[in-house]
């Protein structure tokens, strides 16, 4: 028989529109144990953003537990769940992807919906908070001790007190984490594909959905090894970067198995993935999950300088994935919002072969989840531009990367 779990989300904005944060907490109806907690400061946003935030995180960290389990979402939001229980029409442009980003997580059928007081979604709203508290002090939220629920009135809970919560690199590396735990351990709770089974089982297990990761060519910073990211200028393909595009195009219409093509919204991407598809006669789709790190200040600097100018912000962003530079996105952010690309991705195209056209941060992150590697290892893997690689999705949830960093279609 499936799992069954509650999962309670909350959002909030200190000035709606104004900074912002959620809380989502995963409990056991039968006991009222916290299973999983996740919560994020997300910058300045929207009480409704944040509410729809709240609730796709909780989702993603229900589904990591178990993905064949039944849902129970609990929101003090009746906009959120009237309009995902479908009797709301979604009329704000905003909240349209949001939803069906939450509809994405879990089949429909596993999932149902349930308004709450807000004096009986405390946990969730007190996760927000933290998270809220956290972003204010250029910081994001840590998870804290577990704690066991007696109000949920879905069983026989063991009623506790709760206890308070205390809440070196080159420029394309990154540091994947996500702000979730799991019975109070401090342990990447992204949706990750953790090695199950040998590579034998992989035979009996049909078509894999394959992901080709590749980097888009170089633009005029990139031989200059500056940072850029997704908030700074968005520069062109150079004329090399173009040359490199038109040759990766060439190599994938002589392979004949791209079947198709989802890109980062920056320009070198989507002009990397047009030389590509112009040449198989696909179609681009964009996935805004797929840009680059923010990198705040940071943005069209060299290390050098970065280091000159901003020695103290650069040491606390090299110390911890959780740490953004100013006014920019931490590394944990960016592995979250990759992994829900990726498993939206896996959805739409499951058995096929997709190609990926994004950065260096997103492509080494989708290789570290799949590995099941800790976030140094990604400080030991290179990607040259318009590089390809390669990751094949096998139905039991095992991954297995088959290539990375390749180049020889440029020589």
């Amino acid at each position: 028989m499936a799992r069954g779990f509650v999962v309670e989300a909350d959002g909030g904005s200190r000035g709606n529109p104004g900074p912002a944060g959620y809380g989502a907490v995963v409990l056991d109806p039968a006991t009222g144990e916290t299973l999983a907690e996740a919560a994020e400061y997300i910058g300045h946003a929207t009480n409704n953003v944040a509410e729809y935030r709240g609730l796709i995180a909780g989702l993603r960290a229900a589904k990591a537990l178990d993905p064949e389990a039944s849902v129970r979402v609990r929101m003090d939001s009746k906009l959120v769940v009237e309009q995902m229980s479908g009797r709301w029409k979604i009329k704000h442009p905003d909240m349209r992807p949001l939803a069906a980003e939450a509809k994405s997580v879990l089949p429909a059928g596993q999932v149902t919906y349930e308004w709450i007081p807000r004096e009986k979604n405390k946990h969730a709203d007190r996760l927000a908070n933290e998270a809220m508290d956290a972003g204010k002090k250029g910081r994001q939220w840590e998870p804290g001790a577990p704690v066991v629920r007696s109000e949920l009135g879905l069983g026989g809970g063991v009623g506790v007190a709760e206890p308070g919560s205390a809440h070196g690199s080159d420029p394309g590396s990154a540091l994947g984490s996500a702000g979730a735990s799991a019975h109070g351990s401090v342990q990447d709770t992204l949706p990750e594909t953790a090695p199950t089974a040998g590579w034998s089982a992989t035979a009996d297990l049909g078509t894999p959905s394959t992901f080709v990761l590749l980097r888009h060519g170089e633009t005029a910073l990139t031989p200059e090894k500056r940072f850029s990211g997704s908030g700074g200028s968005d520069p062109d393909l150079s004329e090399k970067g173009r040359w490199q595009a038109q040759q990766a195009a060439i190599s994938f219409a002589a392979r004949g198995t791209v079947q198709a093509i989802v890109s980062s919204p920056l320009a070198r991407c989507r002009q990397t993935a047009e030389a590509v598809a112009t040449r198989l006669g696909l179609d681009v789709r964009i996935d805004e999950g797929l840009r680059e790190t923010d990198f705040g200040v940071f943005e069209g600097l060299t290390f050098a300088e970065v280091r000159e100018r901003h020695p103290a912000e650069l040491d606390d962003w090299l110390a911890s994935a959780e740490t953004a530079p100013p006014g920019g996105e931490s590394f944990a952010a960016v592995a979250r919002r990759v992994a829900l690309s990726r498993d939206k991705l896996l959805a739409r195209y499951a058995g096929k072969t997709v190609l990926l056209v994004m950065h260096v941060t997103p492509v080494k992150t989708l290789v570290r989840l799949a590995l099941g590697a800790p976030p140094e290892s990604l400080f030991r893997m290179e990607l040259s531009a318009a590089s390809v690689s390669e990751v094949a999705y096998y139905a039991d949830g095992n991954a297995s990367l088959r290539l990375l960093n390749d180049t020889s279609h440029l020589r």
